[in-house]
């Protein structure tokens, strides 16, 4: 379930979950826990520069006249699932945030069992419009529609609810799933003047992206055909459907209206049954109001992911300020509910991404937006040098609990590549040759958090694999020794790399803070994010190393570091 707008950033789903909880679509409500959240101050795991509330849960953001505007699902009254409002905090450079009065809570029959996620669009004459998902008497899903109550007021404290609504729900007519219908996308105008917008649902096991149409934002009709859908997928939440550019620059975006021959388009889905995102990218026939993927979900290898660590019900907006494309997603905890309570807050975002096309246009391109860099201070350079095999090197002047880090590798020795016989999900490869087991080309990287006798370390790290007698690069985020702790989720992440290393160097970018690690590898081709929570090496006892358990030399072409300032998040 998400939020945006055509200038919106992203609102984030409504589904929690963790080590103990999975994430469910059926929202459990934990009522008896509510009064058990404590004070959230001063703890070694709250983010210094990674978007989260007071106190409490979130999962949850829309810029106008200068203000981004974040709306995320928040629990007023407990660090677990329930009680969901609209929050709502203001910014006039994405990494400052100050906190507002709550936009959107139940207060209507079409929402009375809770404001689910939704998108926010800027119609003629710059009004925003807020599409979301309430829960109504019935426990049926269905979709309503939000105005500012205050034009003239730039911050949009006030919101008020349409008369009409619900605007879109199911009925046996029109044979949508009642528990299965919800998050509406930003709306774009077609040619013919009717605007579109997509719900998330699904038909047995048949994830789809239902289409309505409307002429005036108030009335909708139901689409013949959905927009895509796709046998096997189960419950499609938060999709998102937008345009880039096919032609360089790359990195312009283009408003969510935009449909021509310079444009490819995206659709984003969250699958409710692997707790991932996923997205196609192909061809919007706006004739027949179909999408048709280059490669679709039948052929698994072919479909991409967002983030492969901890990483769900993101959301994209296009940012006319900058003529940006930004991402926004939501991290969950990786921590029990038990601590969740203890700590009295759980759920943060990720440090909002500018997302394009890659020149190759097979894949998309993500990168931290460039006002982070703004948090930066105390920077530490390496010259070239070469890490030897089984070297470690702590990497000294930087606030390794709160940094961000990027380091570039070059690789000569690929005779010594390890042979991979045959195919393995790279998540799996991950846990079978993690940061401690010797390779020939790796693994080589990162050690973050790592403590003083390295009882505790999360290791980010490449390791390259000759298979089909061509070079595969593996990209891991293992935090199998992440911490003593072990009621954590301390799953490892990975990923294979659209990188050749024969004729490119091998970088990565690692946002340090707090509690997530948040790695960009190839220049931002591919994602990791991970949730871990070391007992040992918390605030100053943390240490950051640059690390090779490889048998082969590799050099280190490039390293720069920085410690980050905190930065002023939802502290009125």
């Amino acid at each position: 379930m998400a939020f945006s707008s055509i200038l919106l950033l992203a609102l984030f789903s409504l589904i929690y979950g963790n080590a103990v909880l999975p994430i469910e679509a059926s929202h459990h409500v934990y009522r008896n826990l509510q009064s058990l959240s404590s004070d959230s101050s001063n703890q070694p795991y709250r983010t210094a520069y990674h978007f989260q509330p007071p106190k409490n849960w979130i999962n949850g953001p829309m810029r106008h006249k200068g203000f981004y505007h974040l709306f995320y699902q928040y629990n007023p009254k407990g660090a677990v699932w329930g009680n969901i409002v609209w929050a709502h905090s203001v910014s006039k450079d994405l990494i400052n945030w100050t906190p507002l009065d709550p936009a959107i809570f139940p207060s209507q029959q079409s929402d009375i069992n809770g404001c689910w996620s939704g998108s926010t669009t800027i119609l003629p004459g710059g009004k925003p419009a807020i599409l979301y998902t309430g829960i109504d008497p019935m426990k049926n899903q269905v979709q309503n529609l939000a105005y500012p109550k205050n034009m003239s007021d730039p911050l949009l404290r006030e919101w008020v609810k349409s008369p009409k609504n619900p605007l879109m729900a199911p009925t046996m007519a029109n044979k949508i799933n009642s528990s299965s219908f919800r998050d509406p996308t930003t709306a774009w105008l077609g040619k013919d003047g009717y605007w579109r917008v997509l719900i998330g649902s699904k038909r047995n096991t048949r994830g789809m992206a239902i289409l309505y149409k409307s002429k005036d934002f108030v009335n909708w009709v139901r689409a013949k055909h959905p927009l895509h859908s796709a046998q096997g997928t189960g419950m499609w939440e938060c999709p998102d459907f937008y345009p880039v550019l096919n032609k360089s620059p790359f990195a312009i975006g283009v408003e969510t209206s935009v449909n021509n021959d310079d444009v490819r388009h995206v659709l984003k889905v969250s699958l409710d049954d692997k707790k991932h995102d996923y997205y196609l990218i192909g061809t919007y026939n706006i004739a027949k109001d179909i999408f048709v993927p280059d490669n679709g979900f039948e052929d698994n290898k072919s479909v991409y992911r967002y983030d492969y660590g901890k990483y769900y019900a993101s959301k994209t907006i296009f940012d006319d300020g900058k003529n940006r494309r930004i991402l926004f997603g939501w991290v969950n905890e990786s921590s029990s509910v038990a601590d969740d309570i203890k700590k009295g807050w759980a759920g943060i975002h990720t440090i909002p991404r500018a997302i394009w096309l890659h020149k190759l246009g097979k894949q998309l391109v993500q990168w931290p937006i460039q006002e982070i860099e703004s948090l930066r201070v105390d920077p530490v350079t390496w010259p070239t040098k070469v890490l030897k095999g089984g070297q470690l090197l702590q990497i000294t002047g930087v606030t390794a609990s709160q940094a961000d880090v990027e380091i570039s590798f070059e690789v000569n020795e690929f005779k010594k590549a390890e042979v991979l016989d045959s195919w393995t999900d790279p998540q799996i490869l991950c846990g079978q040759k993690g940061a401690a087991v010797k390779g020939g080309l790796g693994p080589f990287g990162l050690l973050v958090f790592a403590s003083k006798g390295l009882q505790e370390y999360t290791a980010v790290f490449f390791r390259i694999f000759r298979y089909q007698h061509k070079n595969l690069v593996l990209m891991c985020s293992d935090q199998s020794r992440s911490s003593l702790n072990k009621d954590n989720d301390m799953t490892p992440y990975g990923t294979f790399v659209n990188v050749d290393p024969l004729h490119e160097k091998l970088s990565l970018r690692t946002l340090i803070d707090h509690s997530v690690v948040e790695s960009f590898g190839a220049e931002g081709r591919a994602c990791i994010t991970s949730r871990v929570y070391p007992t040992l090496a918390i605030n100053d006892k943390a240490k950051l190393y640059a690390f090779n358990n490889g048998t082969s030399n590799v050099k280190i072409t490039r390293l720069s570091a920085w410690s980050m300032k905190k930065a002023n998040i939802n502290r009125s």
